[in-house]
């Protein structure tokens, strides 16, 4: 069991003296699996912080948000496991699952199927990962609980080979595949992404769990949460890669998850988004998850690409947008050490 201790504001356990808070919290997740096995601790980082009251949205908008809580953290990183251990452990401290999923929900899960990759090559969402979310929303009382994206290799292959059709299915999902007829047309609102093919499951769910894994990506420099939208639509998505940084704007700002864990089991840090070679594979053990998604990809990008707003122009514009902060070391974290 982890064992919690109280700490300082902006404090990390074992800080070293004069390390910014921002430092540690990047050293901490650059360490990865080299700094779990070293005990059950978890800890607070107490700066809370208060996010900004969303403007009440536009018809189009899919907002699958919950309000935040007092004394919850924005973020969780929880190191050392496996990948069911590091999401029951990401629950926990995130609130729990019942903060998120309701008796009756409809939830749909997104992890990133976009390749026809095996789970060593990190290309795609550990089937792990998506097999324990399905578990943990069917035991909050989930009406339906589906899996599903919008791959960019052929589904039946990219949904068999990266393992998450069958283990999604073994822990009782619905498994649904991208169908031509299951698109419709929605105004999103968007600068870039107007009258745009989405299709229908993400359109019809009463809570959504973004499960992205944390890849490199050729055009970006990364591709974790919010890229992982993506996979929500039809048509020619290669087009928006001509304005890709807005189109991100205007994905998240159409699609605002409910929660989001981002997969750092194994980190594809070369090479992506496809990858295929497993010397461009590093593997973390880790998880990082929450409910502010621009600072769980300004954190992650960070420490894994010394990618920040000035690189990644999505970020501060969906920040400006009203999103979610870049300054993630401002926001309340909880670390957890498996071992």
């Amino acid at each position: 069991m982890a064992e919690e201790t109280d700490r300082k504001p902006g404090a990390l356990a074992g800080q070293p003296q004069g390390l910014t808070r921002r430092e540690a919290m990047l050293q901490l997740l650059r360490a990865g699996g080299a700094a779990a096995g070293v005990g059950g601790a978890a800890f607070w980082l107490s700066e809370h912080s208060t996010r900004p009251v969303p403007v009440r949205a536009e018809q189009a908008r899919r907002d699958h948000r919950i309000a935040a809580h007092p004394d919850l953290p924005h973020m969780t990183v929880v190191q050392g496991g496996e990948p069911r251990e590091l999401v029951q452990t990401a629950l926990e401290n995130l609130g729990g699952i019942g903060r998120f999923i309701a008796r009756q929900d409809v939830v749909v899960i997104k992890p990133n199927i976009a390749w026809d990759r095996t789970p060593e090559q990190a290309a795609n969402t550990n089937p792990d990962v998506v097999a324990e979310l399905v578990r943990q929303c069917w035991q909050a009382g989930a009406k339906r609980v589906i899996v599903t994206d919008v791959s960019c290799n052929e589904p039946r292959r990219c949904f068999q080979r990266s393992g998450i059709q069958a283990a999604a299915h073994a822990a009782g999902a619905e498994v649904i595949l991208p169908d031509p007829e299951l698109f419709r047309e929605v105004d999103m609102g968007g600068v870039v992404l107007k009258s745009w093919p989405v299709f229908t499951p993400f359109l019809e769910a009463d809570k959504i769990i973004n499960v992205p894994i944390a890849k490199h990506h050729v055009l970006t420099g990364a591709t974790l949460g919010m890229k992982n939208w993506y996979g929500i639509l039809g048509g020619e998505r290669n087009r928006l890669h001509q304005q890709i940084h807005q189109s991100l704007v205007d994905l998240a700002s159409f699609m605002l998850p409910t929660v989001t864990f981002i997969d750092c089991y194994r980190v594809l840090l070369r090479n992506g988004p496809t990858g295929g070679n497993l010397e461009d594979v590093v593997t973390k053990k880790t998880m990082v998850a929450g409910t502010d998604p621009v600072a769980l990809d300004a954190y992650v990008a960070k420490a894994y690409w010394n990618l920040d707003h000035e690189k990644l122009p999505y970020l501060q514009m969906s920040a400006e947008r009203g999103l979610g902060t870049v300054d993630f070391e401002k926001l309340a974290m909880k670390v957890s050490q498996l071992g």
